[in-house]
């Protein structure tokens, strides 16, 4: 995410906290508080969010120190310590809560994604993601993603032609949506088209999609289906989406498909479990 971006993001977060002060703080200490505020996995996770992390601070104090022990992408277990702050125990305290919801949320993200790409290595299946995201956070929960070891989909309705089941709905038939689609783009951007059965399978394969995505079929559908694209044509590649799990991934993949999307990486990744823990500090030494 642009940096201009994500500084108006967590202003946006931080002013859900500290509109009207941080009262509990402000009674309690007058002067600076010297600290150090040390972030601990309390599980198993895989490290995202650092950067926002960061921002939180930073825009609350510049001279706010973040010290990095376990990087983006990387797996931390409980009781690692991922990394520390160092500032004034104040602004510590302020900026808490928010730089660690950003924090646990898209560690859950990366996370979650670590599980399905886990699941799939070695089959050449790719998982990747939807654009079922928390809204204002899909750059961010997108990154957690890549972050995961999985792959991005579309980022926005502009990045490609994907008609999916209200559009052929609208128009009339796989046939008909894919037809108007050739006849109307004028750009290089390619066709992607969902199928729900074999019947539809075969009308993309005919009319010439690009990408034919396999929503919500059964695992003897899925290997029909890839069997009758792979016989019909070169090069189209072959997307499995609905119904995706963590126990049925790996089956899915060894069917021969090239991604599989799985909207929960990002709708319903639990938030992993990390603290805070202060503690008074000098740099003195």
């Amino acid at each position: 995410m642009e940096s201009f971006l994500l500084k108006k993001l967590v202003e946006r977060a931080l002013a859900e906290d500290l509109s009207y002060g941080d009262r509990t703080t402000e009674a309690l200490f007058h002067r600076p508080v010297p600290a150090v505020g040390e972030i601990i996995a309390k599980g198993d996770l895989v490290v995202a969010g650092l950067d926002v992390f960061q921002t939180v601070f930073e825009l609350l104090d510049p001279t706010i120190r973040v010290e990095v022990n376990i990087g983006p992408g990387q797996k931390a277990k409980p009781g690692d310590s991922i990394g520390s702050v160092y500032g004034d125990g104040r602004l510590l305290l302020k900026g808490e809560r928010t730089a660690l919801n950003f924090l646990q949320r898209l560690s859950g993200v990366a996370t979650q994604t670590r599980r399905f790409v886990d699941q799939v290595a070695g089959t050449g299946a790719k998982i990747v993601d939807t654009r079922k995201t928390t809204p204002g956070l899909r750059m961010l929960e997108k990154e957690a993603v890549r972050l995961g070891g999985g792959w991005n989909h579309r980022f926005h309705l502009g990045d490609m032609v994907l008609i999916k089941d209200n559009h052929i709905a609208l128009a009339g038939g796989v046939a008909n949506a894919l037809k108007e689609a050739h006849v109307s783009l004028s750009h290089p951007f390619k066709i992607e088209v969902e199928t729900t059965t074999l019947a539809e399978v075969k009308e993309a394969l005919q009319i010439g999609a690009e990408i034919i995505l396999l929503d919500n079929m059964s695992l003897t559908e899925i290997k029909q289906s890839v069997e009758l694209i792979r016989k019909g044509a070169s090069g189209v590649k072959i997307e499995v989406s609905g119904g995706v799990r963590l126990e049925n991934v790996a089956a899915i993949a060894g069917c021969g498909v090239d991604m599989i999307s799985v909207g929960a990486l990002t709708h319903s990744a639990p938030a992993v479990d990390i603290s805070f823990e202060m503690k008074p500090h000098s740099e003195k030494k």
